[in-house]
């Protein structure tokens, strides 16, 4: 049974961008995510947590399509986003930074970016300016390839392809896994300006608690690939820790 904390009212109000509504998936004869319900409120940054293996990346696999469900639904604004190809889903305003990067290592740093532009809703083909005020390192490694950038600057530029399409919904999949703690800086920065300055709506995979609670307005734990906790933010118990999150 899911255990929710205490809402503040400040949600009772908002509507949301998300909803997952009892999610079931397998792999094989394993039952990786069960019952899952989910609610990302527009405007805020939720963070979905749990131990390695209890489905976090699952279900985000699921939403962005490259797994198909074997029950349930996902609604984005009004849109049964279970029902849209893979393909098409980054068109709708879903920026996606997935776990590990996924740079192209061969390309420049420029064609990188520009390879999300095709999904843009405005067609426009030219990079944001606000891509390189984000992140200046973008724009004075233009010409680089991907694979020459450290793992904080391709991180950086994970997210910045990400961000070309213009999102209403990023996701992100452990952003500061393998990265230094300057850049772990500025990427819970950036993901606030995003955030509480432009208005995005953020679903966060996440594990660092201080990097959590920098920019989480909300969070909901998985274990076992089903919610056990969700609420706010500010009420992540250390009991709540103990029990779901520390290993």
């Amino acid at each position: 049974m899911c255990r929710t904390t205490r809402v503040s009212l400040k949600y009772i109000w908002v509507n949301d961008v998300l909803t997952i509504r009892d999610v079931n998936q397998f792999y094989g004869q394993s039952h990786t995510l069960r019952d899952v319900e989910l609610e990302v409120p527009a405007g805020q940054c939720t963070c979905l947590m749990g131990r390695n293996g209890v489905g976090k990346t699952t279900l985000l696999n699921c939403i962005m399509g490259a797994l198909p469900l074997a029950s349930g639904e996902i609604i984005y604004h009004d849109l049964p986003l279970h029902t849209v190809p893979m393909e098409q889903r980054a068109r709708h305003g879903i920026g996606y930074v997935p776990q590990g990067r996924q740079i192209f290592p061969l390309l420049s740093v420029e064609e990188n970016l520009e390879i999300g532009l095709p999904a843009r809703r405005d067609r426009s083909r030219t990079i944001p300016a606000f891509i390189y005020e984000l992140f200046p390192v973008l724009k004075e490694m233009g010409n680089r390839r991907g694979g020459d950038l450290s793992g904080g600057q391709q991180q950086q530029l994970a997210i910045g392809r990400a961000l070309v399409i213009d999102p209403n919904l990023l996701i992100l999949d452990e952003p500061t896994e393998g990265i230094q703690p300057n850049i772990v800086a500025e990427i819970g920065d950036i993901i606030g300006k995003l955030n509480r300055e432009m208005g995005m709506t953020v679903l966060l995979v996440e594990q660092k608690l201080t990097f959590v609670k920098k920019v989480a307005d909300r969070f909901c734990i998985l274990d076992r690939g089903r919610p056990v906790a969700k609420g706010d933010v500010k009420e992540l118990s250390g009991s709540l820790i103990k029990e779901y999150l520390t290993v």
